[in-house]
């Protein structure tokens, strides 16, 4: 059984500074040219005029379902969902590798996502909001981005761990279908253009590969370092 330690999460930490540097400088530098190049062009035109077209679609009373939609990526509904789901995994294996997968990919993405709006101030859509807006930039779309990891991070731990294909593939589909709809969600009621929820995903999606990769070819939390003969691969018996 293999125990989590705190040299070991700082080693995973140190390794995973430099691809979040990385994708940070990527998603500024998208947000740069969204913000500087893109409204001048037609894909601009269109990214700027959706959130309004969508208006009179709207349900403007009682609880509808893009907001119970968007509900699922909020802050404090991802933070109990990852406790939630980080405990279940370490029960479930006996091991800290899944946990650590969920809470990685959650917990960087968070950081990526806030830095990112420190460098990138773009007004959300002019359009009446159906949420409260928070204080952070509307690119890119910190809930979509969020789900990706978060539901993202689920779907790989069911994949690697299940040896049913029609569990793989209904796995992939649910926690990608999720995300999908939470982006939707977001441009729907007036929270985010188009190119903020895609500029999320792609943040998401990203990050979610990287910190896969990195768990799945190390000891991640595990005391000392991972060598070739030390690899720890979610999925493998205990």
């Amino acid at each position: 059984m293999t125990t989590a330690s705190f040299g070991g999460i700082v080693r995973d930490i140190r390794w995973l500074l430099v691809p979040a540097a990385c994708l940070l400088a990527s998603m500024v530098a998208l947000g740069l040219l969204l913000t500087n190049v893109l409204p001048a062009t037609a894909l601009g035109t269109w990214d700027a005029e959706v959130p309004g077209r969508l208006v009179e679609y709207r349900q403007q009373e009682g609880i509808s379902e893009s907001k119970l939609i968007s509900t699922l990526s909020e802050t404090m509904t991802i933070i109990i969902l990852t406790a939630l789901a980080a405990a279940v995994f370490r029960w479930k294996f006996g091991r800290w590798s899944e946990s650590l997968m969920v809470i990685y990919a959650v917990v960087g993405e968070t950081a990526i996502f806030v830095a990112t709006t420190l460098f990138i101030d773009r007004p959300r859509p002019n359009v009446p909001r159906l949420d409260e807006a928070p204080p952070t930039s509307s690119f890119p779309s910190g809930h979509t981005a969020a789900a990706v990891c978060f539901y993202g991070a689920i779907a790989a731990v069911i994949v690697m761990n299940s040896q049913r294909r029609w569990i793989q593939v209904a796995a992939v589909v649910i926690f990608a279908a999720v995300p999908l709809l939470i982006a939707g969600s977001r441009v729907y009621r007036g929270m985010h253009y188009p190119t903020d929820v895609l500029a999320g995903a792609l943040l998401g999606a990203v990050w979610l590969t990287v910190v896969v990769f990195y768990v799945r070819t190390h000891k991640a939390g595990a005391r000392g370092h991972a060598g070739a003969g030390r690899v720890n691969r979610v999925g493998s018996p205990k």
